[in-house]
């Protein structure tokens, strides 16, 4: 008779009791929800891409059909009609500028916040700056305007200042929840080395605010090149123009270019999906570090 090979027990590995096998679940409801909001994206684009190689024979009907005949020429028409290179290189300016001074400038105050919320001041400015994301910007327009023309602001620059003066609420806020989440004893160390407030700023606290920079960056690079509202009350050369502004050929009193306005819109929009992909990443983490103190 041949004996059966004894299996070998040996001592159980450390916390091997502890271990639970993962959690494999699906939640539907969730699943569900994101599913609809992807379509309440998906669906537009759909519609928009569908639309832009088209001819205008063709735009009868539900409008998600696709095109008999795919017109190519659309995106050429709609280069010459708006003068794509130079109102993109004009948006280029103003939204490059205008995420690089944010970045700078707001990172700086939220900082001197952040560390001083013990004092009344800081506070009171925290909540300050905080109220004016309450404050519609149609109610202030008009008095806009007049004050830039006089200041003679109408231009580029002035199109900068007011990004980065209006998104210096919302990016406090972000700002400072991120900036409380850095252990202060990092600042302390630096200090012992003999850094200064400049230094630790730089050298310490900026170095760790790539993420929300990244965030900051992305919402103000998506504000400032789709923004169609505030060129259009402060630019007044036709020359400075923006892509928005430009686009705006495309409708008139009795008819709208349907077919080269929407191939003109994907040609705006590709710009923005390439950055938005490479900085996707640092958008998530940031949000996600930003939300936890």
């Amino acid at each position: 008779m041949t004996s059966q090979p004894v299996p070998r027990t040996g001592p159980a590995r450390p916390g091997a009791a502890r271990r639970r096998p993962l959690d494999r679940r699906v939640n539907w409801w969730l699943t569900a929800l994101l599913l609809v909001l992807s379509l309440t994206i998906l669906i537009p684009l759909y519609f928009t891409v569908v639309t832009a190689l088209k001819t205008p024979d063709q735009l009868g009907g539900s409008g998600f059909d696709l095109p008999t005949e795919v017109r190519w020429e659309n995106f050429a028409d709609a280069w010459t009609l708006t003068n794509f290179p130079r109102a993109a290189l004009n948006s280029a300016l103003i939204t490059v500028g205008a995420v690089a001074l944010t970045i700078l400038t707001n990172s700086m105050v939220a900082y001197a916040i952040a560390r001083n919320m013990h004092r009344r001041l800081f506070k009171a400015l925290f909540f300050y700056f905080i109220s004016a994301l309450f404050v519609p910007f149609p109610i202030l327009m008009l008095p806009v305007a007049k004050q830039t023309a006089i200041l003679g602001l109408d231009s580029q620059l002035g199109l900068i200042l007011l990004y980065v003066v209006y998104g210096l609420s919302f990016n406090i806020f972000i700002f400072t929840a991120y900036i409380r989440s850095i252990p202060i004893e990092l600042e302390e160390a630096a200090r012992m080395d003999g850094a200064g407030t400049w230094g630790v700023f730089w050298r310490v606290v900026f170095p760790l605010l790539t993420p929300m920079n990244a965030t900051v960056g992305i919402l103000t690079c998506l504000w400032a090149w789709n923004d169609f509202l505030l060129p259009l009350v402060i630019v007044s050369d036709p020359e400075r123009a923006t892509l928005p502004l430009v686009q705006y050929v495309f409708q008139s009193q009795f008819q709208t270019n349907y077919t080269v306005a929407f191939a003109s819109y994907l040609m705006a929009m590709a710009p923005l999906l390439i950055v938005y992909v490479f900085a996707q990443r640092w958008v998530i983490s940031g949000v996600t570090r930003g939300a936890v103190k």
